[in-house]
This record gives C-alpha cells, structure tokens and sequence, in this order.
C-alpha cells in the first residue's frame, strides 16, 4: 500500500476526546496490550498528531503520529500497527517467519507467499483469515513487515503451504517508514530457530552446544540486518543526491517545530516575499484580499500550501494588524465599510530590507506555465444526445436493422425516417410537405383518439414524434477514454449550500466524476483559491462517487472554476444561482 509516494492532506493536534477513543481502540484491537503499554505507546501530555492522507492507489488513510513516527494507521475504520511500534513491542500480534530476501520483495508491493515462509519448531503461529500478523526474519524477532492473514492457520496446513499467506499493507523501508524518524529494526535474538534447528540436525551433540553457546547466529543476524541498511542507505544516498544541504537543515528545523508555528513562518515568509518583489507603490491602496491572492499566494514554495486558518493569526485581517502594530511594515485602512486595503507600505523598514528571496523558490513564470500545463491536461468532454429505439418504434427501424435499445444521433434518426418515408412513398402527391400516415407509422406516432383523425403529417411533426417516443440517451466521450453510453439525460454538477450548525454554511459539490474530474484535484484548487477548509466525503447512495465540501458560501468561486477553468458548458452546472448576493453581506 505503501510502495509508492502518498499525498498529504491535513495535519492537525489531537483532540482529547479522540485521544482516549484512540486508547480505547488500540485497547480492543490488541488485547496483548496492558494498560502500562498503551499509557506508554499514547502518552497524555505528549503531541500527538492526526495526519489524513491519500496512498497512491487513492485509499484514505489515517495516521496517527508521535515524535515525528507514525505508531498506528487506520484503514476503513481498522486499526494497524506500524513497524516502530512492533519494535517497542514485538509480541503485540501473532508473527510469521520468512528469510531476509524476501523483504526487498515484500517492501516493493508483494504479497507474502507460504512457500516463504519458514515453519519454526514451535509451528505457526494460530490465525484466522483477516487478522492482523506481523512478519519477522529468521534469527531476528523484529517485526519488518505487516498485513492481514490471507487464509486461517489450519487452511494454510490443508493447502500444503501453497497460495497467498499474508496480504502485506506496510513494510520496513516503504513510504510510510519514510515518513518517520528513518530508523532501523532492533536486534532480538531467537532462542529458538530454523537455523539452529538445521545444525542440530547434522552434526553431533557435542558440536550442538558449542553451538548454542556460540554467538555467531546472533551475528550472522546483525550482519543480514546491516545488509539491508547498506542497502537502504544507498537508496537514500541517490536519491537525496540532488537534494541541497543547506535546504535539508531548514527542512529538518522546520519540522521540529509544530505545525502552527510552520505555518506562521510560511505566511510571514510570503508577506514579505510579496511586498519585496510583487506590490508596486503605484498599486496603492491595494484590498487585502487582492494582496492575498494575486501576490501572497504565487509567493508560497512549490509543495507548500498557505492556509491561515491554521496558523495562530487564523484571520489576514489580524495578520496584518499585527504586521502594522509591531513592525510598522504596511498601514492597513477601512477605505469603504467592511472592505480593507493597504494604503502605505514601509520599504525601508529593517525587517523588509533584511529579506532575502529562498534560493530554492522558483520564479513566477514558471509556476504560471505549470498551471497552464496542468490546466491543459483536463479536457472537457465531449456529451452528445442520443436516442435509443424502443419496442413501439421498433417496426419504424426495422427496415434499417435497428433492433431494441440501439442509440442513434438525432441526424440518423432523421436519415433513417426520411429513408422510410421514400421507400414506402408516403410523400403527399400535391402537397411536398406532408407525409402520408401508413398502418406502421400510425401504431408508432399516433395516439388512439388520432387513429380516425390523423391522416398525414409534416416532415418536423413526423421527426418531433419519433425523437419524443424514443428513449432518452447520451455519449459521453473523455480524452483519452473509450466513448461511454448510457441511458437517460446526462446529470449535470450539482452545486448546493448547506447549513452546518447555527450559522455556518458550506458548500457542496456532487458529479464531478461524470465529467471526468477529479474530486481531490478540485478540491486541491478550491483549497487555495478560497483559503477555506475542504474535505472530501462519500456521496449518500453513489458507489465510487466522491462529494466536495468547502467551508462558506462558494458558490461563485466555483462556478468560475468549472466554467472558466475546466470549460464545463453552464447547461451542465447547476446551482450557480445560490451564489450570495451582492450588497447583503455585511
């Protein structure tokens, strides 16, 4: 699960109600785990942080992280054990063994096959399909590896040890080890192993217990351990080669900090970044929200996201009033009721002239050209109406093969009556426009009540007719995807505003999918567009479909980006008459 690079999406303190229902959960999950224990592994007084992110398969996934290490992660409401903490605490789940190749293997994404694994004297260990187990190397207790039992124990006997054994999700060396403290496996010795086992068995008993008394196997363990690391470490050494030095230390001092004060220094950082090289005096008085977006904003490093609400100011406003008071950096004025804007700005204050621009920010032009690529990459579908024969209009298409359900552009069907029509001589003799009604096209088109009535009919009546009784369809074609038809009109993106509590509003976006968006990217886009909180939920009665929630009325901003943006035409967007309106707010 954890092979490849995952995406971050939040971070945030735990709250102390999620802290003891985390405790309560570890306590049900691993009953091997005394109180003692678990008041260790999730300490009170302790930071302790809740880190959501997206695996690379788009799995959502919850991490919970002490000192920098992650010690659990949930995965559809389960919770699992990292590898740092079966190395605090080994005996926490049932353990099988393999050999030390078979990790390079298992940390790429493979599963635990049985023939991999080694039988010890004690047999294996006693599990039922879906428990959770850990993996260990022969001659070392340590925990390299965890997953979920593919088949109980007395399966695995019956089946001759053949199959998958273990479905692997996590692993010493993957993404998710990374992301920690980078640490190794301990050594813990095996009283008891197949190495041992072997000796015994070919050579005498005297030679025996030289043996047990002798260290080498314990060695011989350490030694396939430093193996590994050697290996590991010339990973990390290629690829942290083109990585400057300079930028890993700020790296590392901005990451023993907490995220609040992160983010604190990041908002500072682009406030003076813009004010240095972005605001002009001739753009004065320049609104503060224009100062945040069009200059705060493209000032923030690549990989890096601005988000004031969670650092300590959680308001521009009181950022800036800040910026004013202690720093006498900018003068920031109400010039119209509730609407602010900078009207001055000190560029020979100390702390702006001190500024130096990050060696490692690129330029503007560089991040316009990545998003005009990035914009590039969406294209909006192509959706074209289609109509499907249905059992009355069957005898019409006959003559053409068009049996029951077949979808047929509008120009078609058009063709193919036109073609009946002369082929039967159902034209008018003196009056070209009217079609003559036949016994066929009298059952297809006509009620009961105009059986006696009707006798012919006008081309655009006759075409009207047909399209209205034929059953609804469209095509919908995405670029570089296979046309995909389906039955009825196409949904457009639903756009609604909710109330959440007394008086927060969010809004709520559903059918993104449809148009060949993805949730997570909109979302993304939003997330800085607006600077307001957006999560991303499962849409009530919709499998595999992903609803957008952001903080607010946003209902313009949204519109603007699906129909400026991504160039969705405004018939498949709906709601965009929710969007406040102006002169209310106040």
């Amino acid at each position: 699960m954890f092979a490849k690079a995952f995406r971050v999406k939040s971070n945030t303190v735990i709250k102390g109600s999620d802290r003891r229902r985390l405790r309560a959960d570890v306590s049900a999950a691993f009953p091997a785990l005394s109180a003692e224990d678990i008041n260790e592994l999730i300490p009170n007084k302790e930071e302790l942080n809740i880190v959501k992110i997206y695996a690379h398969k788009g799995d959502a996934v919850i991490l919970y992280v002490l000192h920098k290490n992650p010690i659990f992660f949930q995965l559809e409401k389960r919770l699992f054990p990292t590898v740092y903490t079966l190395w605090r605490y080994p005996s926490m789940l049932p353990a099988f063994v393999t050999w030390p190749p078979v990790l390079q293997k298992l940390a790429g994404g493979a599963d635990l096959m049985l023939p991999g694994v080694v039988v010890t004297a004690d047999g294996l260990p006693e599990v039922q399909q879906g428990d959770c187990c850990a993996v260990t190397l022969v001659m070392n207790r340590a925990p390299v590896a965890v997953g979920t039992a593919a088949a109980s124990t007395a399966e695995m006997r019956n089946g001759g040890m053949k199959g998958r054994g273990l479905s692997i999700l996590h692993t010493y060396m993957d993404q998710l080890w990374a992301f920690g403290d980078k640490s190794h496996p301990p050594v813990m010795p095996v009283t008891n192993s197949p190495a041992q086992v072997e000796e015994e068995e070919c050579e005498e008993e005297e030679q025996e217990e030289k043996d047990s008394s002798d260290p080498a196997p314990v060695e011989a363990s350490c030694q396939n351990m430093e193996e590994l690391r050697l290996e590991e470490h010339e990973v990390l050494k290629e690829e942290e080669a083109t990585e400057d030095k300079e930028g890993e230390d700020t790296n590392k001092e901005e990451d023993s900090r907490s995220p609040q004060e992160q983010m604190d220094e990041l908002l500072l950082q682009c406030f003076l970044h813009a004010l240095k090289t972005k605001v002009k005096k001739s753009q004065l008085p320049l609104l503060t929200s224009n100062f945040l977006r069009h200059h705060m904003l493209p000032c923030c490093p690549k990989g890096k996201y601005l988000e004031i609400k969670k650092s300590s100011y959680k308001k521009l406003s009181k950022f800036l009033q800040c910026m004013q008071k202690d720093h006498a950096l900018v003068q920031v004025k109400e010039l119209s009721k509730g609407v602010e804007s900078i009207v001055d700005v000190d560029w020979r204050n100390p702390v702006l002239c001190s500024f130096r621009v990050p060696e490692d920010f690129e330029p503007e032009i560089k991040s316009e050209e990545g998003s005009a690529a990035s914009e590039d990459l969406y294209q909006p579908p192509e959706i074209t109406p289609l109509y499907g024969v249905t059992a009355r209009l069957e005898p019409l298409f006959q003559d053409a093969k068009k049996k029951k359900g077949t979808p047929l552009k509008a120009t078609e069907v058009r063709n193919i009556i036109t073609e009946y029509v002369k082929t039967n001589e159902l034209v008018h003799e003196t009056n070209k426009n009217y079609v003559n009604i036949n016994p066929t096209l009298c059952d297809c088109l006509l009620e009961k009540s105009e059986y006696q009535e009707v006798e012919k009919l006008k081309w655009d009546e006759l075409f009207s007719r047909t399209l209205i009784r034929m059953q609804a369809c469209h095509e919908v074609l995405i670029p570089g995807q296979p046309p995909l038809v389906k039955k009825g009109q196409m949904e457009p993106i639903d756009i609604t505003v909710a109330s959440r509590g007394s008086n927060k509003k969010v809004t709520i976006i559903k059918n993104l999918e449809a148009f060949g968006l993805d949730p997570a990217v909109v979302a993304d886009t939003l997330q800085r567009l607006v600077q307001a909180s957006c999560v991303l939920q499962d849409a009530p009665g919709a499998k595999n479909r992903v609803l957008v929630q952001i903080q607010g009325n946003q209902v313009q901003q949204v519109g603007k980006l699906l129909l400026d943006r991504y160039k969705i035409p405004r018939k498949y967007v709906q709601g965009l008459d929710k969007a406040p309106k102006p002169g209310k707010k106040k």
